[in-house]
Order: C-alpha cells, then sequence, then structure tokens
C-alpha cells in the first residue's frame, strides 16, 4: 500500500509515551484496511444469498490483496467527496489484468462501511485495553498485597489526617481499575457490532436477504449484529469513548498521587531510577516523575474530550451533519490516551520504589497529631466524645505551638493522664485494612478470570 498524504499536527506527549499497539490500531493503514475488510465482508454474505457471485468475491479478493490501494489519489478525492469510501469502491471496482471487475458495495451506504471499519478497530482497541487493565491491575495487586502493614498517614483535604497503609491505599486504585476492566469488557462487546442497512437505514437496496447479509457478515469479521440500525444511534460508541476516559482517569489520579508522595518534603514514595530520568536542564538534583506527569496529561486530554464524545448523541433524523466527523478524531484520541496512561500506570506501579521510614517519620509530623483521633476515641468512653474532641483539640494545638508532641501534652493533662494507655502504635490503629487489601484481592481476581464467561 502506497504512502498516503495525511497532514497533521506534532504531538509531543503522544511522541513521547504513546502505546505503540494502540497506536497501529487507528494507524492510516489499519483504518483502511477496516473498510476494505467490511466491503470484503459485504461481498462474502451477498455471495451466499446469491445477491453476488462467487467471481465478484474472488476479483475482490484479488484486487486486495495485490495491496495496491492509491492512498495519496484516496485522500485527495475524498476532501472532494467528504468521506473516503466513494473514492476507495472506485478504486476497488477497477478491473485487473482485464479481469471483470467485482460488484463491490452493493446496497451499502458510505456510513455502514466506515462505521464497520470503526468498530473493528474499537474492538481491537479494546483487547487492547484489556491487557493494559491487566497489567496494571496485578501491578497494583502486587504492591497493595506486599504493602498491607505498611503504616502510613492518611491525607484528607491534602492534610494528615489518622493512619492507614499503603496497601489500603494501593487497594483503592486496584478497586478501581477493578470496575474500568469490568465497564471496558462490556463497553467492547456490545461496540462490537456490525452495520450494514443502507442509505436510510431501512436496508432497502438489501431487499429481503438484508438479514442474512448482516449475520453473515458480522460472522466473517466476528462482529456482532442489530437489526435495528444505529447510524445515528451513537450510545455504544459513547460508552466506549467513556469508558477509555475513566480508565485514562484511574490512571491519572495514580500518577497524581505518586508525584505527590514523592514531594521532597514528603518522599514515601519515587518512580524507578535511571541515568537523567526525570533530569532537569538547569537544576541538577531534580528527579522529576515524568511518568505520573505524563499520566495526568492523558488523563486530563481524555476528560477534555468526553464532553465533544457526548455531542454526538445530538446526531439528527438517520443520518449526522457533522456529529459524526467529530467522533473520527475524538474516538481514537480516547482510546490512545487511555492506553498511554495505562501502559505508563502499569510500568510505574511495577517500579515504585516505597519508602516504609519515611512513611512512619512523617506521622511524627506535628507531634503524632495523626493519632488524634485514636486518642479521642479513647477518652470518649469516660469524658463524652465532644468533651474527649475538645481536649484532644486543645492538646494538639497546644504540642503544635510548643513543637512537642500530642502524647506529652496529653500525659501532662491531669484530667486524662490516668486513662491514657503505655503508649498507641500508629501501625495498631488501621482499622480494617489488611481485610480491605484481601477483598480487594478476591475482587480483582474474580474480575481478572471472568472474560468470556
Amino acid at each position: 500500500m502506497a504512502v498516503g498524504a495525511i497532514a497533521g499536527p506534532f504531538r509531543l506527549l503522544t511522541a513521547l509515551y504513546a502505546d505503540e499497539p494502540m497506536a497501529r490500531v487507528f494507524s492510516e493503514e489499519a483504518t483502511v484496511d477496516g473498510w476494505l475488510r467490511a466491503e470484503l465482508a459485504l461481498c462474502r454474505a451477498q455471495a451466499s444469498v446469491g445477491v453476488v457471485g462467487e467471481d465478484d468475491v474472488h476479483a475482490l479478493e484479488r484486487r486486495i490483496a495485490a495491496r495496491d490501494v492509491d492512498l495519496v489519489a484516496l485522500w485527495a478525492e475524498s476532501r472532494n467527496v467528504g468521506y473516503p469510501v466513494l473514492p476507495l469502491v472506485r478504486q476497488l471496482a477497477e478491473p485487473v489484468d482485464g479481469a471483470k471487475p467485482p460488484r463491490v458495495h452493493w446496497g451499502a451506504t458510505t456510513q455502514d462501511i466506515m462505521d464497520t471499519g470503526l468498530v473493528l478497530q474499537l474492538t481491537a482497541a479494546g483487547r487492547r485495553l484489556e491487557h493494559l487493565l491487566i497489567e496494571f491491575g496485578d501491578a497494583l495487586a502486587e504492591l497493595a498485597d506486599r504493602h498491607r502493614g505498611t503504616a502510613m498517614a492518611a491525607r484528607t483535604h491534602a492534610q494528615q489526617a489518622v493512619p492507614t497503609t499503603f496497601g489500603a491505599k494501593i487497594a483503592a486504585y486496584l478497586g478501581q481499575v477493578t470496575r474500568d476492566l469490568g465497564r471496558q469488557r462490556t463497553a467492547t462487546a456490545g461496540v462490537s457490532t456490525v452495520s450494514i442497512y443502507g442509505a436510510g437505514g431501512t436496508s432497502a437496496a438489501l431487499g429481503e436477504t438484508a438479514g442474512a447479509i448482516r449475520r453473515a457478515m458480522a460472522a466473517d469479521l466476528g462482529l456482532g449484529h442489530d437489526d435495528v440500525p444505529w447510524h445515528v444511534a451513537r450510545d455504544r460508541l459513547v460508552e466506549f469513548g467513556a469508558v477509555c476516559a475513566s480508565a485514562a482517569g484511574t490512571a491519572g489520579r495514580f500518577g497524581r498521587e505518586v508525584a505527590d508522595l514523592s514531594r521532597t518534603e514528603i518522599a514515601e514514595v519515587r518512580e524507578v531510577d535511571g541515568h537523567h530520568r526525570g533530569a532537569s536542564s538547569t537544576m541538577p538534583q531534580k528527579r522529576n516523575p515524568i511518568s505520573s506527569e505524563a499520566m495526568v496529561g492523558f488523563g486530563v486530554h481524555a476528560a477534555t474530550l468526553l464532553p465533544g464524545l457526548y455531542r454526538t448523541l445530538e446526531a439528527g433524523h438517520e443520518r449526522a451533519a457533522g456529529e459524526w466527523q467529530a467522533e473520527w478524531m475524538i474516538l481514537p484520541d480516547l482510546a490512545c490516551s487511555a492506553a498511554g496512561a495505562l501502559a505508563l500506570a502499569a510500568d510505574t506501579a511495577r517500579g515504585l520504589q516505597v519508602d516504609a521510614r519515611a512513611m512512619a517519620a512523617n506521622m511524627d509530623a506535628e507531634g503524632g497529631s495523626v493519632m488524634s483521633e485514636a486518642y479521642m476515641m479513647r477518652l470518649a468512653p469516660h469524658l463524652g466524645r465532644e468533651k474527649a474532641h475538645d481536649t484532644v483539640y486543645a492538646a494538639a494545638g497546644r504540642a503544635r505551638a510548643d513543637g512537642t508532641t500530642l502524647d506529652a501534652v496529653l500525659r501532662d493533662t491531669a484530667e486524662v493522664v490516668a486513662l491514657l494507655p503505655d503508649g498507641i502504635d500508629p501501625g495498631d490503629y488501621v482499622g480494617q485494612a489488611e481485610s480491605i487489601c484481601d477483598r480487594a484481592l478476591e475482587t480483582w481476581s474474580v474480575q481478572r478470570e471472568a472474560k468470556g464467561r
């Protein structure tokens, strides 16, 4: 196949961090190949019910096997027509070596071929996303299990709150990926639906054989079929795009977490090391969390695309007048953003360096006030909850002002000193952290193996 003449902007984020298998799914060659597969499957299906002959199928197979579609001419003519299928069909219908040209595109419309080609790409994209989600989920599962007992400060409103474990934190991400995987499988199954309905969606040009042709074409391509046209009913495509945005957002949230926890003042985790990895051009000490930043970038980009995709639901009558064209850019971008983010997230999770000592040391910030709730709940049965809250609140403020510890201030408070235990360790006040890890791992295992059920 000749090289085409498609112009487009250089995009640095995808140039640096694109997931190459997903990029190939939406390449120029793969896009045209999807249309060719759709035309050939239609011809075969029509031959099976006698609409065209087997000689048409063989002629089209030879024409496609020659792989000589002139892409430069295709795109030049498409700019004039507005769509690429008419110019493509004209090339396919040209006689080869004097042979009778095949009957191509019999009873179909442009959108049938382009939509069928698109769902072939989205089906492949769904398989890639499933693979990447499983890789990310497996990496998170290993982290959650390994650090189920690694105590650290939970943070709410960006402030230390109560102790948790790093494993419990990661378990929440694993739960999110588990749900993303389920949604991805459902959306991919839904979107994998052939389109062959003709000009106005009634299949009039296909006649009484329309249903049989649709089923045979779907079987040939490994797709599902629906007797109700979906030329302007784009909900399944929107669902697929929303799943992509959700997965990209999950990876982006993980990237934000890693970037925040790797701040110099926190330093609880860091990305994998490497010579000049994340280096600054002017500050030699810097080790920037570059993978995490790219995850966030992909996630933000995907989120900005989703409102545009939802606008395609407004397509009117029996054929869109502009909304369809928006999909041509949005859907590949969403799938590629999700794949780029997930690939980075899986790599980052696998190589993440966790500093348990820094986590423990950080819980001593502000004199161990991260244990305030634990002290309050210990005192509440004796003082009442509100008085216990006020007592610990005052003690935390004094510890902060005096540069001492919360425990020392409380033990210097005559009213409560006799009520305090010998000591409360943060690791003993992590609630159900371990069982949270167990449940997340169990649910992940079930979802991971659910394919095909």
